[in-house]
C-alpha cells in the first residue's frame, strides 16, 4: 500500500471546482493536429497511396492492418505507463510533451512520401506514427477526463475537444483538397497538411502543458497487473461501453475509409467528394453543442442511442441513390454530419464515468490503462474498414483506379458495405447502451464514495 501522499503529483493540481472555460480550451488545442491523425489518416491516405502512388488496394490495407496489430500491444503498454510513472512535471503532462517530436515528425514523412514509396514506407512511418499518436492520446484524454469529477462537467470538455478536433479535421479536409493530392511530385495537399501538423503540433501542444494543470490524483493504493486486469475485466459497465463503441467505430470506420470512393465510383461525382466531405464535418461541428444539450436533457448514453437510431434512417438510402444524385446525398451527409457530433463528444464522458466503477472498486485511479483500451478500440474499429473492407470489394471486382470499367457487382459491394453494413453495427451498439446503467445519480455516488475514502 502506498499514501495517497505519496502518489499526488508535487506539481499544481487542478483544483475539484468546474474548470474555467479559459483552461478548457487551452487543454484541447492540440486536439486540432491531431484530428489530422484520426479519421483523415484513414479516409485520404489510403486514397492517395492507392490512386496517386499506384500501390495495390490489398498491400495498402495489408499495411494500415499491421499497424493496428502493432497497437494491440503498443496501447496497453503505454496505458500502463500513462498511469505508472509519476514524474515531478505530472504524469500526464509529462508523456503527452514527450510524445509530440515523434508524432509531429511521423505524419510529416506519412504525409509527404517520395513519388516512388513503397508500401514499406507506409508500413514503417505509420508503425512509428501509431507509437507517437498513442504516446500522445492515451495521457491527453486521460488528462481530460480527470479534470472534471461531476457528469455533465465532463461533457462540457469532452464537448470543447471533440469540437476542435472536428476544427481540426475541416481544415485536415481542405487543404488537401484545396490545394489538390492527385499528384506526387511537389508541395501537394497531403504534403501540407504534413507540414501543417508539423507546425502546429508542437506548438499547441505547449499552450495545453503550460496553461492547463496537473489533475488531482485519487488513487489509494497501487494494483499488480493481475488485479489491475481483473478488475477491468470485472467493470460491466467499461465492458459494455467498450463493445459498443467498438461496433459504432466500425460503422463509422467504414463509410470514412470508402468515402471518397462512393461519391466517385458509385455517385460518379469525383469533383464534389471534397466539398461534401468538408460539408460532413462541418455539420458535425453543430452537433457538438447539440449533442450536451441532448445528454443534460435525457442523460448521455440515451442521447448517444437516438443519435445512433436516427443516423440508421438516414443512412439507409444511400446505396438506393442513382448517379449524380449530388442533393440527395448531401442532404445524408447533413443529417449524418449533425449526428457524428453525438458520437464524438458523448462516448469519450461515458467512458470517464466508466473509470470510476474501477476507482471506488480498486483503490486506483487508472484512467491511462483505460483510454487505452479505448486507443485500441478506436483503432481497430478504423482498421476495419480498411484491412477488412478493402480485400472484400478487391474480391468483388472493385477497382478504385478504373471503377468505371470494372463489373457491376464491385458497385454494388462498394454500396453495400458503404451503407448497410455500418447501420447492422449501429443496431448492435444501440442495444448494449440502451439500458446503461451509469446514469448521472449512479455516477455522483461513485465521486462520493471515492472523494470520501
Amino acid at each position: 500500500m502506498t499514501a495517497q501522499s505519496d502518489l499526488s503529483s508535487t506539481v499544481a493540481q487542478a483544483p475539484p471546482s468546474r474548470l474555467p472555460l479559459p483552461r478548457i480550451i487551452a487543454y484541447a488545442l492540440p486536439a486540432i493536429p491531431l484530428a489530422a491523425l484520426t479519421l483523415p489518416l484513414y479516409v485520404l491516405v489510403p486514397t492517395f497511396y492507392t490512386e496517386t502512388l499506384g500501390l495495390s488496394l490489398a498491400s495498402v490495407g495489408f499495411a494500415l492492418l499491421l499497424v493496428r496489430i502493432f497497437d494491440a500491444v503498443n496501447d496497453p503498454l503505454i496505458g500502463w505507463a500513462a498511469d505508472r510513472f509519476r514524474p515531478r512535471f505530472g504524469r500526464r503532462r509529462s508523456l503527452f510533451a514527450v510524445s509530440l517530436p515523434l508524432t509531429a515528425i511521423s505524419a510529416f514523412m506519412l504525409f509527404w512520401p517520395p513519388a516512388d514509396a513503397s508500401t514499406a514506407w507506409l508500413a514503417v512511418w505509420g508503425l512509428l506514427l501509431s507509437l507517437g499518436y498513442t504516446s500522445a492520446l492515451i495521457p491527453f484524454s486521460a488528462w481530460g477526463a480527470e479534470l472534471a469529477t461531476d457528469y455533465h462537467g465532463r461533457s462540457r470538455i469532452t464537448g470543447w475537444r471533440e469540437g476542435l478536433i472536428l476544427v481540426g479535421t475541416l481544415i485536415a479536409i481542405a487543404l488537401p483538397f484545396t490545394i489538390g493530392f492527385d499528384r506526387a511530385e511537389g508541395v501537394h495537399g497531403l504534403a501540407m497538411l504534413g507540414i501543417a501538423v508539423l507546425v502546429t503540433l508542437p506548438l499547441f501542444g505547449a499552450v495545453a502543458i503550460f496553461a492547463t494543470p496537473e489533475p488531482v490524483e485519487h488513487s489509494k493504493t497501487r494494483l499488480n497487473l493481475k488485479s489491475g486486469i481483473g478488475h477491468l475485466a470485472r467493470n460491466r459497465p467499461f465492458v459494455r461501453l467498450i463493445a459498443a463503441f467498438f461496433l459504432n467505430g466500425l460503422a463509422n470506420g467504414i463509410p470514412a475509409t470508402l468515402f471518397l470512393y462512393f461519391v466517385s465510383a458509385r455517385l460518379g461525382l469525383p469533383d464534389a467528394r471534397g466539398p461534401l466531405l468538408f460539408f460532413y464535418f462541418l455539420c458535425a461541428v453543430a452537433g457538438v453543442p447539440l449533442a450536451t444539450w441532448a445528454a443534460r436533457r435525457v442523460g448521455k448514453h440515451r442521447a448517444w442511442c437516438y443519435a445512433m437510431l436516427a443516423a440508421c434512417v438516414a443512412f439507409a438510402p444511400a446505396p438506393l441513390l442513382p448517379e449524380c444524385s449530388l442533393m440527395a446525398f448531401a442532404a445524408i451527409c447533413a443529417v449524418t454530419g449533425v449526428l457524428l457530433g453525438f458520437d464524438l463528444a458523448l462516448p469519450p464522458a461515458i467512458q470517464a464515468d466508466v473509470i470510476d466503477v474501477d476507482t471506488a472498486a480498486s483503490g486506483e485511479q487508472r484512467s491511462g490503462i483505460y483510454f487505452a483500451a479505448w486507443s485500441l478500440a478506436t483503432k481497430l474499429s478504423l482498421a476495419g474498414g480498411v484491412g477488412i473492407v478493402f480485400p472484400v470489394l478487391a474480391g468483388f471486382g472493385f477497382d478504385p483506379a478504373a471503377a468505371a470499367e470494372g463489373p457491376a457487382r464491385g458497385l454494388t459491394a462498394l454500396a453495400v458495405a458503404y451503407a448497410w453494413v455500418p447501420i447492422a453495427a449501429k443496431l448492435a451498439s444501440i442495444a448494449l447502451m440502451w439500458n446503461f446503467p451509469l446514469d448521472e445519480a449512479a455516477q455522483k455516488s461513485l465521486r462520493t464514495s471515492i472523494e470520501s475514502a
